[in-house]
């Protein structure tokens, strides 16, 4: 490598899906806007970003008219317009896709993720010659008890039961290899974890320390159902892993059956021959056991073949369209011309 090129800024694209950014948008993009000169990191390394990507989720507020005012206003501010409501995690994958730093940073619209932080992260990839860097808080992040634990035990579950290696590391403040991110952009399907794909094509994925703040009082996009769904995706996401683990459960309800069968006939035929077999009420919990062991197992497996189904059908896990104002949903005023004569 030259010295001119060691001295060149790393260029950072920052992506930011939006979805109830009205409130929070404006100071996001003030606390960037000295970023986007060459600054340097906490180890003196030069950086900029070029460009910062909103993406349009179709939220419930007027955050389209703040992206609107944002790109007007700054010229590395961006839109990126999806046809409707897709989610957080395709959201992110489109904004991904439009980028062209060497760098892409993703982080939420809401003031939890500060951007000064993008130099240490910077720093630690360099370091440890990551090609992926979560932000790893260093305080209890500001959602709530119930959340928090909801969060922290399904990493944790994942983690140990499906070996998800970097589960409990996962967060939406991440840094991201340029090239990483754009090619799992155009690969990863509608039903793909953002972060499980990452880690199908990323090399050494590491953590660097960050001090998570406090979220704009404004009512969460996120609900019980929301965030169910969530896990769900990211345990299909894990792979086979849980149809081994379906296999172990249904290996472990054998066993058991075996065990009370000869339980069963050494009490029949060694302590009651002259008695009838009784313990009907044992006989229908073990057939409920089994029966919902048997459903549990077809649930599991359907659900995997309907996420191969959709990826087969070539189901688009976004799309990009034009900005709808500056488009034919945009052309809403009446014309002032008059109309040609029939």
């Amino acid at each position: 490598m030259s010295d001119d090129s060691a001295a060149d800024p790393h260029r950072i694209s920052i992506v930011v899906p939006v979805y109830q950014g009205e409130r929070t948008l404006s100071a996001l993009m003030d606390e960037i806007l000295p970023l986007t000169q060459v600054t340097h990191t906490p180890l003196g390394r030069p950086m900029i970003v070029e460009e910062v990507l909103l993406v349009f989720d179709h939220g419930p507020d007027n955050s389209a008219a703040v992206i609107r005012q944002l790109t007007a206003a700054h010229t590395f501010v961006r839109g990126v317009w999806l046809s409707r409501n897709f989610g957080q995690h395709p959201a992110t994958l489109a904004g991904m896709a439009s980028s062209g730093g060497e760098w892409i940073v993703t982080m939420d619209e809401d003031g939890q993720h500060d951007p000064a932080a993008i130099g240490g992260m910077l720093d630690t990839a360099l370091d440890q010659q990551s090609t992926v860097v979560y932000a790893k808080p260093t305080n209890v992040a500001p959602h709530g008890m119930w959340r928090n634990a909801a969060s922290k035990g399904s990493k944790w579950l994942i983690a140990k039961a499906l070996a998800g290696d970097n589960t409990i590391d996962y967060q939406s403040y991440r840094l991201v290899l340029g090239e990483v991110g754009r090619s799992v952009a155009a690969y990863a399907g509608s039903e793909a974890y953002l972060d499980i794909a990452l880690g199908w094509i990323a090399g050494d994925v590491t953590t660097s320390p960050v001090a998570l703040r406090e979220e704009v009082d404004r009512r969460s996009g996120y609900r019980l159902r929301t965030l169910l769904s969530h896990f769900w995706r990211m345990v299909l996401s894990s792979g086979t892993k849980g149809l081994r683990l379906v296999s172990f459960i249904g290996i472990a309800f054998a066993i058991l059956g075996l065990i009370l069968v000869a339980y069963v006939l050494v009490s029949y035929f060694v302590f009651d021959s002259g008695a009838e077999v009784r313990g009907w009420a044992s006989t229908m919990v073990i057939l409920l056991f089994g029966f919902g062991a048997t459903l549990f197992s077809l649930g599991v497996v359907a659900e995997y073949v309907g996420v191969n189904v959709k990826t087969a059908m070539g189901k688009p896990p976004y799309l990009i369209v034009t900005d709808p104002g500056n488009g034919p949903l945009g052309r809403t005023a009446p014309s002032t011309e008059p109309a040609p004569p029939a």
